[in-house]
């Protein structure tokens, strides 16, 4: 394999860049970038030569037109993920991917209704069937890559949870949180962070409430949780900033918030490195790390 060169510099939004050049003979030299970082609920955004062929541990990538893909990594991933790439004309070149470890937060939300913390035969169902519709909304595949503009964040307000905390609901240990929190009178309005395809707009779920699912393109999809009005339909396109829901509480929530959960195919990743760092302002409460 041809010496890899990687330059890395740290960008206001705090994403790590990583571009790697990958040469062959003289004369042939070809350039894969990636920006972003292998880390656990990271993303990475990937750009090589239009016609490229690319892969991650064996599965294939989807690659655009002009040769954009992403990746994204679990909350719990660990160990190295090999990226492969073949660029029309050449050999297949490897990138291993070490995921770097994150430590996670501790959360405790008391004052919930027993019921949606403990669920009864008949929610229980409920919520299978929601899961259902959840997960065909986010089955969406296709080659569009609205994310390339980058993203905004969705509302204002104050940080109140991050991704990847252990939560601790009404004193019994639950899943992790898997969304940014985002703490704002009801009503609020919620844009867009990116352009995409509204593929759910439910009132009212059980654990969620009012449930917008948003594809950005190749399997990344936003997903905005307790929402008191939804503005959109599902198969509509919005445009990067378009007012498309309200805040609220519904679901399973203690008080107003939007909760903006990513998923990249089926790993839950973290929106917060996509969006720029809050004014000083907010910084203590609404930047926690």
């Amino acid at each position: 394999m041809a010496p890899v060169n990687r330059r890395i510099s740290i960008a206001a939004a705090l994403l790590l860049f990583a571009a790697f050049c990958l040469c062959t003979a003289p004369g042939t030299a070809w350039a894969v970038t990636l920006e972003g970082e292998a880390i656990q609920g990271g993303l990475i955004f990937g750009q090589a030569r239009p016609g490229s062929e690319v892969d991650l541990d064996g599965q294939p990538v989807m690659v655009s037109g002009d040769g954009r893909f992403v990746l994204g990594f679990g909350r719990d991933e660990t160990g190295t993920r090999t990226l492969s790439v073949i660029e029309p004309g050449e050999e297949k070149q490897r990138i291993d991917l070490p995921v770097r470890a994150r430590d996670y937060a501790i959360e405790r939300v008391d004052g919930l209704p027993p019921r949606t913390v403990t669920p009864d035969p008949a929610a229980a169902q409920r919520i299978r069937e929601e899961a259902a519709l959840v997960s065909s909304a986010r089955s969406r595949r296709d080659s569009r890559t609205d994310y390339a503009e980058g993203f905004a964040w969705p509302a204002e307000g104050r940080i109140s949870g991050v991704y990847g905390s252990q939560r601790i609901l009404n004193g019994e240990p639950r899943r992790p949180h898997y969304g940014l929190d985002i703490a704002a009178p009801t009503g609020t309005p919620v844009h867009a962070p990116a352009a995409g395809i509204v593929t759910l707009a439910h009132p009212d779920m059980y654990y969620s409430g009012g449930t917008l699912i948003l594809d950005h393109g190749q399997g990344l999809s936003s997903t905005f949780l307790h929402l008191s009005r939804i503005l959109v339909e599902a198969g509509m396109t919005v445009e990067k900033g378009d007012v498309i829901a309200e805040i609220g509480a519904t679901g399973r929530a203690s008080g107003p918030h939007l909760d903006w959960r990513m998923n990249w195919m089926d790993r839950r990743v973290d929106p917060r490195p996509l969006v720029p760092e809050l004014p000083p302002s907010d910084g203590a409460a609404a930047n926690p790390r």
